[in-house]
């Protein structure tokens, strides 16, 4: 083994550069004597070395010390990826081999000096690099700040894939004032469709975001869609059955599979509750000639709709967990006439509360679970959507609000006011004119005395801010 190392440290040290400078020597580097990082398959060494501009007043006969490098084996496969790599390596590039160089090529990089006392000055380098092997942007971008941290380094190797996810992400997700700040710098070196939709959350120009369809079915989704109905259906053990089935969907290699089945499950379900709430609305029940057999189908309906309501909630779970939930988000932002017969059902509240008491909360965790996931970027969909979604279901939590006055405190305080909450910030991440919309909509939180709603107070700080702010991205 330690012979192996000899050899590759060795065999490092005499391999040409394609770029037209030097590297720098390694003795240079505190990093000399750290391992050098290898990705699978590779078959080119990469040197990362910082680039600090000199200063002008800097003595021509003074040497500066050198600046500290990173050495990478990379695989020149994957970094065809970047448009940057693929020019750089191909043919018309590569200077012709001799027989007297390694087969192996070697790499320099040059990494912008951004500050002097930056602890891992290397770091959204590597990232990205990392991320041109693995492609796993779901798992390496969490945070705003990871986008943000990411998305310079992108555009410098003209990491399409890259740079289309960041954006994808940041303008999903709310940011704080620092990170919008940073949005603000970088929104200038994005071409100027893909930086439309940001600059619409912090200016007045909006644009429009486009959506796409789906897909077929394969035969293979037949078995997980019969351990979904089984887990929902009947099972004598239905908790630990859901469970079981939850591991199995977790576990299961393909997730383009898993979502569809979850999809399909989700409409089903969703199909089944609004048929069930369309006949409590519907005037053909008013009518019926016996009250006692229309109040008993009333009562068998909205029994039957609590049961699927509880049913929905647990797939949603699933598809939260598994961050398969933009379609069922997508859904749910849509369902307006659902939203306007629980509104019925809850205004006749003697109806409700001696039939299906439990009806309201677990609508509002269904809500609440959906929203949460967009905010906290488990889920991302369109600006439209996120819109949609508090434009329909924020009049149900005002008649839950009311309702929940005489009701524990517990209800109120663990679903109202944290989708709340949570509305607020999916509303900090729609453009300005929408923001206004629906924050004139959510006056109702402040019901309470003014301590009580810091939520409220900080949403209208935040667009105040951004309403004032000069237009950017265009002309005056």
């Amino acid at each position: 083994m330690s012979l192996r190392k000899r050899q590759r440290s060795a065999s490092s040290s005499r391999l040409a550069t394609l770029s037209s400078p030097p590297s720098p020597p390694r003795a240079a580097s505190s990093s000399a004597s750290s391992p050098l990082l290898s990705f699978p398959k590779a078959d080119l060494f990469l040197r990362l070395h910082l680039d600090p501009s000199p200063s002008p007043d800097d003595d021509d006969d003074c040497h500066p010390a050198p600046a500290p490098f990173l050495d990478l084996h990379v695989s020149s496969a994957s970094l065809n990826r970047s448009r940057y790599f693929a020019a750089l390596l191909s043919d018309r590039w590569c200077p012709p081999p001799s027989s007297s160089s390694s087969p192996a090529g070697r790499l320099s990089l040059a990494v912008p000096v951004s500050s002097p006392s930056c602890p891992r000055p290397f770091h959204a380098h590597v990232e990205v690099l990392r991320l041109l092997h693995t492609l796993d942007f779901a798992g390496t971008i969490r945070a705003p700040a990871d986008a943000l941290d990411l998305l310079p380094v992108a555009l410098q190797l003209l990491f399409d894939a890259c740079v289309e996810a960041c954006i994808r992400f940041l303008e999903a997700v709310p940011w704080s004032v620092d990170e919008e700040a940073r949005v603000l710098d970088i929104a200038p070196l994005l071409p100027a469709d893909e930086a439309a939709d940001l600059l619409a959350r912090v200016s007045l120009p909006p644009t429009a975001a486009s959506v796409a369809a789906a897909a077929a079915r394969s035969p293979s989704e037949a078995m997980l869609h019969g351990l979904i109905h089984s887990a929902i259906h009947g099972h004598p053990v239905p908790a630990a059955t859901k469970a079981f089935v939850a591991m199995l969907l977790k576990d299961y290699p393909s997730r383009d599979c898993v979502h569809k089945v979850l999809d399909e499950a989700f409409l089903s379900r969703l199909d089944t509750v609004k048929e069930l709430m369309g006949k409590y609305a519907s005037p053909d029940f008013r009518i019926a000639v016996d009250s006692d057999e229309r109040e008993a189908i009333q009562k068998l309906n909205l029994h039957s709709a609590v049961l699927n309501v509880k049913h929905l909630l647990w797939l949603i779970e699933r598809m939260v967990d598994m961050r398969v939930a933009d379609n069922a988000v997508k859904l749910w932002s849509e369902q307006v006439a659902l939203a306007a017969d629980l509104q019925k059902l809850l205004t006749d509240a003697d109806m409700w509360r001696n039939m299906a008491p439990g009806l309201p909360m677990l609508v509002t965790r269904c809500t609440l679970r959906l929203a949460n996931s967009v905010v906290i970027g488990e889920t991302l969909v369109s600006r439209q959507v996120r819109m949609k979604l508090v434009r329909s279901w924020l009049p149900v939590l005002n008649v839950c609000r009311d309702i929940a006055q005489p009701m524990h405190s517990g209800y109120k305080s663990t679903n109202c006011q944290e989708l709340e909450e949570t509305f607020l910030q999916i509303i900090s991440t729609l453009p300005v004119q929408d923001a206004q919309e629906l924050l004139q909509q959510c006056l109702g939180f402040s019901t309470r005395s003014v301590d009580d709603c810091q939520h409220l107070v900080a949403a209208f700080k935040t667009w105040f801010r951004r309403a004032a702010r000069a237009p950017q991205g265009g002309e005056d």
